[in-house]
Parts: structure tokens; sequence; C-alpha cells
């Protein structure tokens, strides 16, 4: 294999994308596949709606717990050896998930599924922050995040026919075969610092640092400057929210249309790939229009604050109106647009992210994409808790499903109060000197 020639920018980095593109399908087609499958899950094992609520709380919580030691371990470690850790653990128990003989088990199959999940995102965060410059940021983030919805939006039909033509239990063997292929690929590709890979010429090598040092090591951690940090917690407190929303669509949705609207599992398959095809166009977009804000505006912080006020305002309108409709495709097409543009946001909000944790961006994002799961947990408890406590009302379908809507509108609007909170707030840390110019 000839060695690039090193006057010549290579494209070793956009090869790098792809990968990261691939992590985020695979991720969310392990994730997503799930909420497919609770129906007949919840026959077979003879489960309530709040158990089953439990069970995806399990998951949840672990990955909350793992989000900060993980992101720590990337930043010691490096992300090569963790993010081939991370998809291998988390292929193995995407697997076992199809073992599962009752209650107990199943939620200790998916609380050690989220261990092994945590640390994905932070992790990538550190990898582009390493490989990309600051002006190519926000495309990649778009990309993966992209992706990542299309893993949303292709499992519910998959699983739809996979359950359907194997039974849930083998089908989730098939998904997490998947992470395995990842994951071997990536560790013979990848190296943490793109000096060290024979495919990145000494040009690309300059377009990557963009003029900038290699990133120091990133030391101890400056805890209490951390969370004690305004623009850090107010970040997190933006992740809690959006993630009680996105996880209505991830954990429920089509439980919601099969009940309260009658349809069938692969009907409600393709309608919720149609609200969450949403989430696709969403971050795509917005990976676009992160970078553009930067260019174009002279203070970036205000014009993304006004930005995500806009967007998640829209989406509590759309989801306003869709629960109202009576045709199902009106609804999914109704979400499909808020999930759009609350997804515009996320691009946005790594951008915010990235440059927030500074040296200790694995750390710092580990912590803010973790306080997510606070608001994750609590949508998918809320959700069967509420259902059964509907039912036991003598209430059902529609009746007993859609008045939790508005529980969700109301939050939509306080994340949008939240987003016009937010101010780049640089840690307390003496190593520190990342300025809003340097966005």
């Amino acid at each position: 294999m000839s060695l690039p020639d090193p006057d010549r920018p290579t494209r070793a980095r956009f090869v790098l994308a792809a990968w990261l593109c691939g992590l985020a399908v695979v991720l969310y087609l392990d994730r997503f596949c799930f909420s497919q499958a609770v129906k007949p899950m919840r026959e077979e094992l003879g489960l309530s709606k709040a158990d089953m609520g439990y069970v995806m709380m399990a998951f949840t919580l672990a990955y909350g717990l793992f989000e900060i030691p993980t992101g720590r371990l990337g930043d010691r470690l490096g992300s090569r050896f963790v993010l081939v850790r991370i998809v291998l653990w988390w292929a193995a128990f995407t697997a076992l998930t199809g073992v599962a003989g009752g209650f107990a088990s199943l939620v200790v199959i998916r609380f050690l599924f989220g261990v092994g999940e945590a640390g994905a995102y932070p992790n990538a965060a550190r990898v582009i922050s390493r490989w990309f410059p600051l002006h190519e940021r926000g495309r990649v983030q778009g990309a993966m995040l992209t992706a990542a919805q299309f893993g949303a939006f292709a499992a519910p039909p998959l699983a739809a026919y996979l359950i359907r033509d194997l039974g849930w239990r083998w089908s989730f063997v098939v998904f997490g075969l998947f992470g395995v292929v990842w994951a071997v690929g990536f560790w013979i590709w990848f190296r943490d610092d793109p000096a060290a890979h024979p495919r990145v010429s000494a040009a690309e090598l300059d377009v990557i640092r963009d003029g900038l040092p290699p990133p120091p090591d990133p030391g101890p951690i400056p805890w209490r400057a951390i969370v004690t940090n305004r623009g850090i917690l107010i970040l997190g407190v933006i992740q809690m929210l959006g993630a009680f929303f996105t996880y209505l669509f991830f954990s429920w949705f089509p439980t919601y249309l099969e009940e309260a609207h009658g349809v069938s599992n692969i009907e409600a398959g393709w309608l919720a790939s149609l609200a969450l095809a949403g989430g696709v166009v969403g971050v795509f977009v917005g990976g676009v229009l992160a970078d553009r804000i930067t260019a174009r505006s002279p203070d970036p912080v205000r014009a993304r604050r006004l930005f995500a006020v806009g967007c998640y305002l829209t989406t509590a309108a759309c989801l306003f109106g869709g629960v109202r409709c009576d045709d199902v495709v009106t609804l999914s097409g109704l979400f499909c647009v808020a999930f759009c543009v609350m997804h515009l946001t996320l691009p946005n909000w790594w951008s915010l992210a990235i440059p927030q944790g500074g040296r200790h961006v694995g750390t710092v994002f580990g912590l803010m994409n973790g306080m997510g799961v606070v608001g994750a947990m609590a949508s998918q408890g809320f959700v069967g808790k509420f259902a059964d406590w509907q039912k036991d009302q003598g209430l059902t379908g529609r009746a007993q499903w859609d008045p939790l809507y508005e529980v969700y509108v109301v939050l939509l609007l306080a994340a949008a109060v939240v987003w016009w909170l937010y101010r780049f707030t640089p840690l307390d840390d003496p190593q520190e000197n990342l300025s809003q110019s340097d966005w």
C-alpha cells in the first residue's frame, strides 16, 4: 500500500465520518428495535405496561449512570478502544434480550445493555474534536445524527417484519450481529491520533488542526467548575427536556398507534417510521444550519439560541395539533414535522456542547448527555403508569392515551424558555482559554 503524498490533503477524515455514521445507525437500530417488540413481549411474558416502563427505565438508568465514567475513560485511554468495547458489549446484550424469561431477567439484561452502550456519543464527540476542524464539525455532527435517526426510522418496520417471520426473540439476535461487524472494521481502520493514521497526509493533518496545536492531556477534572457552570447545566437541562419528548416516540409510539387507533403491528411500524423520518431530515438540515449560523452571525451563541427557541415552539404546536387528528396518517405526518423541527436543534446543541466542554469534552459531554437520561426515564415510566391508570378509570382507546400528550406540549414550551436562558460560560479552569470567537 503506497503512502499518501504529504503535500496533498487526503480525505481520511471523511472515511471516518462514514464510520461514525455507521456507529450511529447500529446504535439506534439496536436501541429502538425494542419498541416494536413491546406488545408481543408483554403478551408472551405476561407483563403490564407499567412493567414494560420499568424495563425501559432499566436501560436508560444504566445508560445515564455510566455516561460520565465511559466518557472519562475515552479521555484517558482513547476512543478507539472504548468505542469498540461499547459496540461489542451492546451487540451481545441486544442478542441476549431474546433469551429473557420474565420481568426480572428482562430488567437485568436491559440494564446491562445500558451499561455497555453508555459513552458512545461522548466518545464520538471526542473523536470529532480531534479529527475535524471547527468549520466542518457541524456538518459531521449533522451527518452522524442523521444516520442515527435513519436507524431509528428503519428499526420499527424492520423489527416488525423480523418479529413476524422469526419471532421477537430471534429478531434481537439479528440486530446484535450488526454491531459485531462494525466493531471489527473500526478497530482495524481507526487511530485516536490522526497523525498516527497511515492514510492521513501532512497536508490533511494541517487542515484537521486548522492552525491549532494538538489537544493537551485533559489532566484532573475540575468538578467544582463543571457542576457550577451555568452553560453546562442549562445544556444538560435542555437535553433532559428534549429526551422526555423523543423517548415518547422511541419507546411507546407503536403501542399508542395500536391501542389508541387500532392499527396492526406492521402498520404501526410504518407509521412510526413516518414520524421518525422527520428526525432524519431534521438533523441533516440542522447540521448544515449549525455551520452557517457560525459563519454568518456576529453573535453565534445568540443566533443558536433564537433558532432553537423557534424550533421548540413549532414542535409544541405540531404535537398539539397532531394528537387532535382522527386520521392516523395525518397524525403521523404532523408528528413527523414536530420531530423534524425539534431535531434541527441537535447539531446546534452539539456545536455548543463541544466547546463548552473544552479539554474535558468526553467527561463534560457525558455529564450533559447523561442528564438527558433523567428525562428519558421519566418519559418511559410516565407513559406506562399513565396508560395503566387511565385503564383503571375505565378508559380505553384514545381516551386512555391522548391526554398524556398535553404534558409533552407543556414541557416543550418549557424547553423553549430554557434555550433562551443559555449563555456560553467558559469553565473556570486556568488551562481553558476558549472564547466565543473560537467558534
